[in-house]
C-alpha cells in the first residue's frame, strides 16, 4: 500500500469514523495526511468531530493497523478514495451517497456495467440463463458486476468469466472475509481473470444483514442498469432496482410465471415499465446499440406446418413455463373445454407436455 493509502486506512479504522465523517474530515483538511496531522481539537472545531473519536485513531505502531495491513498486502488489497479522480468508479462517483474510501482487490473496469441480481435460491433454469447472458452480455465489453451471494450473482459471474469478460463481486462484509464459504472459487478467479472484488467496509466487518442495502446501492451505482432475474415482492434485488430508479439506471427484469413467489417481484417491475429481457439482445440493445448478439435464424418448425387455425393459435400460446389450462383459455378467447380437446391433439402430435394440475408446456424441439 502506498502512503496515502495506509493513511486512509488508519482513518478507517478509527472507531466511530465513518463515511460521512471522513468527508468532512476532507472538506476540512483536504487530504489524510492533514487530517492526521491535526488534533482532537482541530477535529472538533473543524470538522464537527468529537475528540473521543479523534483520540481513538490507531497509530503508526499499533497492533490493529500492522495486522490489517499485513492481511491487506498478503491479499494484494489495494484503496480508492472517493477523491481519487481517476481511479474511483465514474458512474458511482455521480450517486447521491457514493462510499468515502473503497477496498479493491483486482482491476476495476474502465468500460460500461450491468448490475445482475436475483434470489440466492433461485431455480436452475434461471440460472442458467443468467449464466447465458452474462457471458454474452460481457462478451460484448460489458462488465457484469453482482454481490457474489450464491444463485443468480454466482450465475452471473459465472457466466462472465467463461466468456473471459470483466466481472465485480461487491461485498456486504470486509475485504478479507470469504462469504459465502461455497463461492470461495469466485474469490480468487475474478482478480485472476482480471475483475474486482470491492468493499466499502473495513476488513474484518463480518457480514451483517444491515450491511447490504449499502452493497445493493454500489452495485447499481457502479453500473448503466441493473438486471433483476428472479426477485420475490420483498426482496433485496427489488431494494437494489430501486437504487437504481434513484440514481437513474435503466432497470431490466425477466418475467417468469404468475404463479411463482419468486417472479412476483420480477412482473411488478416489468408492470411498472422495467425493460423485458428474454435474450441478450434485449439488455445490449439499450446498453450498446448495434453491439447485440447475432440472432440465427429460427430453424423451421415441424409441427407448425401440421397444424392450422384454432390448433395452431393454441400452439403458439404455449411456453417454456406452464400454462393452466384456464389462462390459455382465456388468451385464445376459447372455452376450457375447447382448449382441452386441442390440448390432447398438440399431445398426439408431439407438441405439448401435459403437467400436474392441467398445466401445460410447449414440448421442445430435440
Amino acid at each position: 500500500m502506498t502512503p496515502t493509502e495506509q493513511s486512509w486506512l488508519r482513518l478507517h479504522l478509527t472507531p466511530g469514523l465513518g463515511r460521512a465523517s471522513i468527508i468532512r474530515l476532507m472538506e476540512a483538511f483536504g487530504s489524510p495526511e492533514a487530517a492526521l496531522a491535526a488534533s482532537p481539537v482541530a477535529w472538533k472545531k473543524r470538522a464537527n468531530i468529537r475528540g473521543v473519536v479523534a483520540e481513538a485513531l490507531p497509530g503508526e505502531n499499533s497492533p490493529l493497523f500492522l495486522e490489517t495491513l499485513e492481511s491487506l498486502s498478503r491479499l494484494d488489497v489495494h484503496m480508492v478514495s472517493l477523491w481519487d479522480a481517476e481511479n474511483y468508479p465514474a458512474l458511482l462517483r455521480s450517486i447521491y451517497d457514493p462510499p468515502a474510501l473503497l477496498y479493491v482487490r483486482g482491476r476495476l473496469p474502465r468500460h460500461p456495467g450491468l448490475a445482475v441480481v436475483g434470489a440466492r435460491q433461485a431455480s436452475i433454469a434461471s440460472q442458467q440463463l443468467t449464466h447465458t447472458l452474462c457471458r454474452q452480455v460481457a462478451a460484448k465489453g460489458i462488465a457484469i458486476v453482482s454481490g457474489l451471494a450464491r444463485g443468480i450473482d454466482r450465475a452471473a459471474h459465472e457466466g462472465a468469466l467463461s466468456a473471459n469478460g470483466a466481472t465485480v463481486g461487491v461485498l456486504g462484509c470486509g475485504i478479507d472475509r470469504i462469504y459465502p464459504q461455497d463461492n470461495a472459487h469466485l474469490f480468487e478467479d475474478i482478480p485472476a481473470q482480471g475483475g474486482a472484488i470491492v468493499s466499502e467496509y473495513p476488513p474484518d466487518t463480518p457480514p451483517l444483514a444491515r450491511h447490504f442495502p449499502g452493497r445493493n446501492r454500489i452495485i447499481s451505482g457502479m453500473c448503466q442498469g441493473v438486471l433483476v432475474v428472479e426477485a420475490a415482492v420483498r426482496s433485496g434485488s427489488l431494494i437494489t432496482a430501486g437504487f437504481a430508479l434513484d440514481q437513474g439506471r435503466e432497470v431490466f427484469a425477466m418475467p417468469g410465471p404468475a404463479y411463482n413467489p419468486g417472479s412476483c417481484g420480477t412482473n411488478q417491475l416489468l408492470k411498472e415499465g422495467a425493460h423485458l429481457v428474454t435474450e441478450s439482445a434485449d439488455i445490449l440493445d439499450v446498453l450498446k446499440p448495434g453491439l447485440a448478439v447475432d440472432r440465427p435464424s429460427p430453424e423451421p418448425d415441424p409441427i407448425e406446418n401440421q397444424l392450422s387455425g384454432q390448433t395452431l393459435r393454441v400452439y403458439h400460446e404455449l411456453q417454456d413455463s406452464p400454462l393452466h389450462v384456464d389462462e390459455i383459455a382465456r388468451k385464445c378467447g376459447l372455452t376450457p373445454m375447447e382448449v382441452s380437446a386441442i390440448l390432447l391433439h398438440l399431445e398426439l402430435a408431439n407438441g405439448a407436455i401435459q403437467l400436474p394440475g392441467m398445466r401445460f408446456v410447449r414440448k421442445r424441439r430435440s
